[in-house]
């Protein structure tokens, strides 16, 4: 006995076969899909970057291992890592634990998080007054240097108003000393 052959034009179309009515299926041709995160596989989505960017950032201000944060949301903390980094993304509950245990509101995680950020990587700032573009002050990229939050724990640190307001003088006046 012997298969039925069916014509490449006859694909998708009802064939008959000694007698019985077969439905013959065209093969469907599967394309490689993008993660649904930027449309490019393999990518980070920026909101997801940017969010996982803000967890990590309390999470070193408080002075707060990974390994203590996933203890306290039952993760291992390399699934911390992957939500600081942006590859995985944080559901809303997970959010919201996190707001719990760093103590901030889940806003906190958005706060500064624009459309122009998207394609430069840094935060836009509003200009004030000006009636033209101005350069950005403040490169808020520096804010998630682990110096920056280094030097913002030693200073918070510090517990006398007085003290640490001499702390930021001695730091101005080295800073004006070495331009």
């Amino acid at each position: 006995m012997t298969a039925c052959a069916v014509r490449p034009e006859a694909l998708g179309k009802a064939v008959r076969c000694y007698g019985i009515m077969k439905m013959k299926v065209k093969k469907s041709v599967r394309k490689p899909v993008s993660d649904g995160r930027t449309g490019k596989k393999g990518r980070a989505n920026p909101v997801d970057a940017h969010v996982g960017g803000r967890v990590r950032m309390r999470r070193s201000l408080l002075g707060m291992s990974q390994e203590k944060l996933a203890d306290a949301v039952g993760l291992t903390f390399q699934q911390v890592q992957k939500y600081e980094r942006g590859t995985n993304r944080v559901s809303a509950s997970r959010l919201y634990q996190f707001s719990k245990i760093l103590d901030v509101p889940i806003s906190f995680f958005f706060e500064q998080y624009t459309d122009t950020s998207r394609a430069s990587g840094l935060y836009n700032y509003q200009s004030g007054m000006a009636d033209n573009d101005q350069a950005a002050f403040f490169d808020d990229s520096q804010m998630y240097e682990k110096e920056t939050i280094e030097l913002l724990r030693a200073y918070y640190s510090v517990e006398n108003l007085k003290d640490r307001k001499d702390l930021l003088k001695i730091i101005r006046s080295m800073a004006e000393k070495m331009k």
